[in-house]
C-alpha cells in the first residue's frame, strides 16, 4: 500500500487512515494490538522444517528434535511460551556459536566468513539479558538467537527468542578502534528489549502505543549502555545518535508531530524522542523508579488478554515515581512538544586560594512547538544542569551541578579543584535542543 500522501495524492488515492486517537476509557481500538491488528491475540507455534542436507533451518521456540531423511535435514521447533502472531524462519550454511546463561540457550548463527565480531554479540546478549531481569521480570524463552542474514537488507529486528540481524549492521562491522561498548552492543541491546517491550506487553490499536514498544526497547538499550560503560560523559556518543534522528524527523515531517504519548508509528519521536526523553527521566528522578514504573505496567499487562493497554495506562504507573518538585516534566515531555535554547554568553575564572572561580553568564529559553511546528516561548521554570570540562574535547567532567533556572538571564558561580577548560550548559546533553555548539565555551581567566 502506497504510504507516502504526495504519492497517494498524485495517484487520486484518498488520504491514509491515522491511527486512532488515544482514549482514556478504553474502546474497541484496545481489543486488537497494533502489530497483527486483530488477526490474533497470543498464539502457539509448533513448526516441522526442513532444508538442504547443508543449511541449518531455524524456527520459534526450542529444537525438540532433528533428523535426517531424503538426504535433507529435518527439525521440530516449539515455542516456550504463548506469543505475538509474528515470527520467521530462515535457513543458510550457518556456524553456531553458544553460550549459556542461567539455563538460558545464547546462540549466534553466522557465516564462518564473518567470525569477527561473535564474542562481542553474545556478551552482549548476556548484558542484556542480565539487565532486563533484573529490572523488568523473567525472559520467558529458553533461548536467546541472533540470526545473519545477507546484506540485500540492513536491519535487525525482534521475534520472539529470534532475532534476524544484517551481516551488514554487525556481522562485519570493523569495531578495530571502537572503545569496548559500540553499535553492536546497542543494537543488540534494543532488539533483546523487544523480548519484554512487545513480546510481553504490546499497546492497542491506538495513537502512544509504539511509545510502550520502540521507546521503551530503546531506553533499555541506553540502560544497558550506561551500566556498561559506567561513565556518563561517555553516553552522550549514545544519546547524539537518538537526538539527531529526532530532530532530523521533525526536520522534514510531512504528517503532523504529536506529543510522545500520542505518537503514530512516527519513528523520530517513538523511536529517537521517546529514548531521549525516557533517558533523561531516569537522570532527573532516579533509574530505580523508571525501572519501577516499567516493571509495574509490565507485572500488569504481561501475556494480558484484549483489551490491551494504552499510554496512559504506562503513565499511571510513572505518576506516582515523580515527586511533586519534578510533575512539570510528565506534561512538558510526554503530553506536549517541548524544546529547549541555551546560549552561554560568557565564561571565565579566576583563582581564588587554592580553587579556581567559575562564573558563567548564560541565556535560558522553553518553547512549545504545536503539531504542524509553530513555537511559542513559555516561561522557564526547570531544573537545568550547568558545568565545566577538564579538557577542549569534553570527555573529562570536572563539576556539575543541577540548578533553578526561572529567568531568561541567568549568572551563576562556583569553584572548582583544578583549572577548568570549557563550560557547558546541559554538559551531558540529555534535554531537547536544536543546537547545541552555543551551549559551550571556553573559559577565560580573569586575573
Amino acid at each position: 500500500e502506497l504510504s507516502d500522501k504526495h504519492t497517494r495524492k498524485k495517484y487520486d488515492l484518498a488520504e491514509k487512515k491515522r491511527m486512532p486517537e488515544l482514549e482514556s476509557t478504553c474502546g474497541n481500538n484496545c481489543m486488537k494490538n497494533y502489530l497483527t491488528n486483530g488477526t490474533a491475540d497470543w498464539v502457539n507455534v509448533e513448526t516441522f522444517i526442513s532444508t538442504s542436507d547443508n543449511q541449518i533451518a531455524i524456527a520459534p521456540g526450542s529444537l525438540l528434535k532433528e533428523w535426517k531423511k531424503d538426504g535433507r535435514n529435518h527439525y521440530h521447533y516449539k515455542s516456550d511460551c504463548p506469543s505475538q502472531n509474528f515470527y520467521s524462519f530462515m535457513s543458510a550454511e550457518y556456524e553456531v556459536a553458544r553460550k549459556k546463561w542461567n539455563g538460558i540457550d545464547i546462540e549466534v548463527y553466522y557465516d564462518k566468513k564473518h567470525p569477527y565480531n561473535i564474542t562481542m554479540m553474545l556478551e552482549a546478549v548476556e548484558k542484556s539479558l542480565k539487565y532486563y531481569t533484573e529490572n523488568f521480570g523473567p525472559y520467558y524463552h529458553k533461548q536467546a538467537r541472533i540470526i545473519e542474514f545477507p546484506r540485500y537488507s540492513s536491519f535487525a529486528q525482534a521475534f520472539p527468542g529470534t532475532m534476524p540481524y544484517s551481516e551488514s549492521l554487525g556481522f562485519i562491522t570493523n569495531l578495530e578502534d571502537e572503545e569496548k561498548n559500540n553499535v553492536v552492543d546497542a543494537i543488540i541491546a534494543h532488539e533483546m528489549g523487544h523480548q519484554w517491550w512487545a513480546h510481553q506487553v504490546i499497546g492497542s490499536t491506538m495513537q502512544g502505543s509504539t511509545m510502550l514498544s520502540e521507546s521503551f526497547a530503546e531506553y533499555s538499550s541506553l540502560m544497558v549502555m550506561k551500566n556498561s560503560v559506567n561513565d556518563l560523559v561517555k553516553m552522550k556518543n549514545f544519546l547524539k545518535y537518538d537526538m539527531n534522528r529526532y530532530l532530523r524527523g521533525r526536520s522534514s515531517e510531512v504528517e503532523k508531530e504529536l506529543p510522545l504519548y500520542k505518537v503514530e508509528n512516527q519513528g523520530h519521536i517513538h523511536y529517537g524522542k521517546g529514548s531521549i526523553i525516557m533517558y533523561a527521566l531516569q537522570d532527573f528522578i532516579g533509574e530505580q523508579k523508571v525501572n519501577a514504573a516499567l516493571k509495574g505496567f509490565l507485572e500488569e499487562y504481561r501475556y494480558k488478554e484484549p483489551p490491551y493497554p494504552t499510554s496512559l495506562d504506562f503513565l499511571k504507573h510513572l505518576e506516582p515515581q515523580v515527586p511533586d518538585s519534578l510533575k512539570y516534566l510528565i506534561t512538558d515531555w510526554f503530553k506536549e512538544i517541548t524544546l529547549y535554547d541555551f546560549r552561554l554568553k560568557e565564561a571565565s575564572y579566576k583563582k581564588v586560594n587554592n580553587q579556581y572561580e567559575v562564573t558563567i553568564n548564560f541565556d535560558a529559553a522553553k518553547l512549545k512547538a504545536d503539531t504542524i511546528g509553530n513555537e511559542t516561548k513559555v516561561k522557564l521554570n526547570d531544573w537545568v544542569d550547568v558545568g565545566v570540562y577538564a579538557d577542549k574535547d569534553e570527555k573529562k567532567l570536572l563539576f556539575e551541578k543541577r540548578i533553578w533556572v526561572d529567568k531568561d538571564n541567568v549568572s551563576f558561580t562556583f569553584s572548582v579543584d583544578s583549572i577548568p577548560v570549557k563550560a557547558a550548559i546541559d554538559p551531558r546533553q540529555i534535554l531537547i535542543e536544536r543546537v547545541y555548539s552555543d551551549n559551550t565555551k571556553s573559559l577565560e581567566e580573569k586575573l
